[in-house]
This record gives structure tokens, sequence and C-alpha cells, in this order.
């Protein structure tokens, strides 16, 4: 028994059960202190004893009773009557109960994203507590300092308590103007589980599954919101090509070099299905016309048959009705594709996309391609630089060692 398989098992099941614990205790600091407490217990009786046959329900418990404790620690004689409320069942006719899908962590998320919260504290939240990210790695993604990024989520909780956030699922009326931040975050949990962002392992499938999972429920909530669709349609299409993404020796594969046939059918065709259903409604969003273009390079047989002009004309209503500079990167990197390097990078040089790491590894792609291995050098210097997960790092490592030896060939051919 090492830490390594007590973190996986943190990782798999801190945000279910402290969402859990949320909702008996009314208390986010509470259940993530016992959270917390419970997985140092964890360690110490699985290093001895090995992990239980139902780890989550060992760690359920012993968090559970840990949060009894300090309510009771902490409560006076007369708040004990109060806090023992919180100790019993919730009953059959409190709000909780009415939630559509009935759902602790989607009723967290929602929590995380009310209104009152600032957009990057809504998504820091949701990432430090169903994610289960630390603070350090969300600071990473934010490119802030780990003190700024913990007094940013001290500042969250407190308003949390300070404005009495309810822990619910919103009523039907409020739901389509509290949608957006959550379609959000669940895509981000869906994109570090994607890609880590600082870990040796290209891929966490739990937080692939959990992101996946909130966007069923989030279907299931509102059926009749393309958006909602057009995610879950998004995050299908992409994981499907997860079984293709890393060789035999655990390496990266370009979207350009997988194997196909690796990819699961399935999942794809759950996907298309459900981007037919948005094209039916005919109410385009950013999520849909993101699914739409994933759906192309499902039906795909191989990557020289990707249909790229469909793919630009995309894009080009995406970013009509979504203007970023990350759409216009896609799109220069179809074009680049459809009309070769050159024309991309000319797509390209319109961009200030300075610190992102797929930008200049993007450039660096099509200098190589064009043989100006000077400029595709040192564009993977700063790829590398920007690049935080370690099998992202070894790839780009490894193109900037064959483009030295072409240029070290080069230099000796002439």
């Amino acid at each position: 028994m090492t830490d390594d398989d007590i973190t996986v098992v943190f990782r798999h099941e801190s945000g279910r059960v402290l969402a859990g614990l949320v909702r008996r205790f009314g208390d986010i600091d509470v259940a993530e202190e016992a959270v917390q407490e419970a997985f140092l217990i964890a360690i110490e009786h699985w290093r001895r004893d090995g992990i239980p046959p139902n780890p989550a329900g060992w760690i359920t418990t012993t968090a559970r009773n840990r949060a009894i404790d300090r309510v009771r620690r902490e409560s006076s004689r007369q708040e004990r009557s109060v806090a023992a409320m919180h100790l019993r069942p919730p009953a059959s006719d409190q709000p909780e109960d009415l939630d559509p899908v009935g759902d602790d962590r989607l009723r967290l998320v929602f929590t995380c994203c009310h209104p009152a919260l600032e957009l990057p504290a809504q998504i820091a939240l949701t990432l430090r507590l169903i994610a289960g990210l630390q603070t350090a790695e969300i600071a990473r993604a934010f490119l802030v300092p780990e003190t700024t990024m913990a007094q940013r989520l001290v500042r969250a909780k407190r308003k949390i308590a300070a404005n009495k956030i309810p822990y619910r699922i919103p009523t039907d009326g409020e739901l389509p103007d509290r949608l957006p931040p959550v379609l959000a975050v669940v895509y981000l949990i869906f994109n570090e589980g994607h890609t880590a962002t600082d870990a040796d392992t290209l891929v966490r499938t739990d937080l692939c599954n959990e992101a996946i999972r909130l966007g069923r429920l989030l279907v299931t909530l509102m059926p009749d919101e393309p958006e909602a669709i057009g995610l879950l349609a998004l995050m299908l299409l992409i994981h499907a090509r997860t079984p293709a993404r890393q060789d035999a020796q655990g390496n990266l594969v370009l979207l350009a070099d997988q194997d196909r046939t690796r990819w699961n059918r399935d999942t794809i065709d759950e996907g298309h299905a459900l981007v037919r259903q948005c094209l039916r409604r005919n109410h385009p969003g950013p999520y849909q016309f993101q699914a739409a273009i994933n759906a192309v390079h499902a039906d795909a047989a191989h990557f020289d048959a990707t249909d790229w002009s469909q793919i630009i004309t995309l894009y080009d209503q995406y970013y009509a009705v979504d203007p970023n500079p990350i759409v216009a990167l896609n799109r220069a990197i179809a074009i680049g594709e459809r009309d070769g390097p050159a024309a991309g990078l000319r797509q390209l040089d319109n961009l200030a996309l300075d610190n992102y790491p797929y930008y200049h590894a993007t450039r660096a792609d099509f200098l190589q391609r064009l043989e100006r291995l000077d400029e595709a050098n040192a564009a993977l210097d700063t790829a590398i630089a920007l690049t935080t997960n370690r099998i992202e790092r070894r790839h780009l490592t490894d193109q900037q060692t064959k483009i030295r030896n072409r240029r070290l060939g080069t230099m000796n051919g002439a």
C-alpha cells in the first residue's frame, strides 16, 4: 500500500463524499476538514492494513464521524439542539429532496456557481470542491500565486456563508440564468481530466467520467436546453478518442496519428445522436459548435479524409457568436491543414496568445513544415516552458530533438 494508491482513492472519492457532507451539515469548511481528516486517518490505517473492500464507504463513515465530533465540540449547551438537527437525516419535506435529480455534487456545483460570486471564484471553488484539485494546481491554472488563490477560495466560502446561499438546484424559473456558469465549470472539470494540468498522467479518467455524469444530469434537468445537450455531446465525442491518445509506452499520440479503430464507436454514436438533437432545435451556441466540429472529426476514417472546409465553416459560425482567440487558434489550425502551413501561420500571426502553450506548439508545427527550423525550435522552447503536464512536455521535447537533428543534418549536408 503506497501513498499514491491512497491519493488515487482521494481523487476519485473526495468530491462525492464532500458534497454529501455539505448537504448534511450545511457547512463547506466543516465538510472539507472532515474529508481531509478522514484521509489522514486512512493513510495511517491503510498503509498498515491495505485499502478496505469499500474505500468510499470507509471514507464517508470516517468523515461523517469527524464532522459530528466537530459540531459537538463547537456547540454550546444552547446550540446543541440546533446542531443536532444537522446530525439527523434530512426530512422528506426539506427543499433539497425536491431537487429534480437529487444529486449532491450537482447541488454543490450550483452553490459554487451562485451569481453572488465572481466568475473566477465560481470556477476555482468548483475545481477545488468537485474536481478535488489542490490549491497549488488551481493557482497554476489561473497563473496566480498559491497564496492569492488560497485567499480567493477562503473569500468565496465566506461569501457563501454570509449570503446564506442555498445548497440546492435552482427552481425552473431560475435555471436559465444560472446554467451558463455551471456548464462552464463542468467543461473545465472535463478538460482537467482530459489533460491533467500538473501530473505524470495525461488523462484523469475519474474527472472525465464525473464531468460526463454531471452533463447527463444537466440534460435530465433541462432536456430542452440545447447548450446542455451540446456540452454532453462535446465531452462524449472527445472522450471517445481517449484509448488512442497514448501509445504502448505512454507517449502522447496526436490526432493526426491516432489509430481510429481504437476510438469508442458507441460513445461516438451517442455523441452524434445528441448533435442531431441540437441541429433539430436550430438554436446554436458555443458548445454545440464544438460538438459539431468534433463530430466531423469522428466521421473521418483517417486524418487525411477530414472535411476541413466544413470544420472551417463551423469555426466561422462559432467565432461569430463567441469571438475569442482560442476559437481563432483552432480555426487557424484547420486553415493550415486545408490550405497549407503558410496560410495557417498567417492566421496565427494575428493572435495574442503569448502565454498559451498550444499556440506556440502550433506555430512550431507550421514552422517546421515550412523548413524554418530555427524559428520552430524557438517556438518549442516557449511551448515547453509553458507546459505543465509531463507527458505533453515530453512529447514537445521529443519534437524539439527531431527538429534539432534535422538542423544538424542540414548543416552537415551543407
